[in-house]
């Protein structure tokens, strides 16, 4: 099954994994600018963008994915960043490859992603009317309408059967009796406004991970990448700095 990934800049190896219905995509504005100070690999996940196939029914599937891709080069550590149910695949990947792993970075995501019926039974019923709603209450109340269109659009770009496969994934993800098993440092950032995985999510993350720094940024949803595109990017680059010479001394609450 083959993965595309489109990979950019020099330095520490931040891999970046989008969340349902995503691509490669969602990490325009962090490609952009964190080229500059490290080596960038954002991933299309089977079934989405320009990868082949309809999706993994687990998140330990699209986990084992992500290794086989990374398996194709030599060995090496890197820091996983992943948004919403790329969190969750970023999570698992640490717990079943640790020694590859130098931090994580989680946007919007947290150790159990519960999803509505609603969404799961209305992506099969009425796929453009599910995705609308999904928009609407992913982003901040602040976020411009415009940006809201273009995340319909790109969505809807996803199959039917990928965003079903997806959201069907995250239901069934839980690691909250194992979270605290991950030991690499950690970067935990999410809106303030994010319903989806709302704050306390990241605090239940920041609460059991040892070594992890928590970061809520104002005027922000669930797409915080997207909304507020430059104080994510100051957090992850801070934070692979820090990381990348004193893993140990990350933690840092918001």
């Amino acid at each position: 099954m083959g993965i595309h990934y489109e990979q950019a800049g020099k330095g520490d190896k931040v891999v970046f994994i989008h969340g349902a219905g995503g691509s490669t995509r969602a990490w325009y504005f962090q490609s952009e600018q964190l080229k500059r100070s490290m080596e960038v690999l954002c991933i299309d996940l089977p079934g989405h963008g320009q990868s082949q196939g309809n999706g993994c029914d687990s998140i330990g599937q699209y986990s084992d994915s992500v290794y086989s891709l990374l398996n194709e080069s030599p060995p090496d550590r890197y820091f996983i960043a992943g948004h919403s149910m790329g969190g969750a695949i970023g999570m698992t990947f640490a717990l079943a490859h640790p020694h590859l792993v130098k931090g994580l970075i989680l946007i919007g995501t947290g150790a159990k992603l519960a999803v509505l019926p609603a969404i799961l039974e209305g992506i099969r019923l009425n796929k453009s009317e599910t995705v609308r709603h999904i928009v609407d209450i992913a982003f901040s109340k602040t976020t411009s309408p415009q940006m809201k269109d273009m995340a319909f659009d790109e969505m809807m770009l996803c199959s039917e059967e990928a965003i079903f496969r997806d959201f069907y994934a995250c239901n069934s993800f839980n690691v909250i009796d194992r979270i605290a098993e991950i030991k690499a440092p950690v970067l935990i950032i999410c809106g303030k406004d994010d319903l989806l995985t709302p704050p306390k999510y990241a605090d239940l993350l920041h609460r059991s991970l040892a070594n992890s720094r928590l970061s809520l940024i104002e005027g922000a949803g669930h797409m915080v990448m997207l909304e507020k595109p430059d104080e994510v990017n100051r957090e992850i680059e801070e934070f692979v700095k820090q990381a990348a010479t004193n893993p140990e001394g990350v933690r840092r609450k918001a």
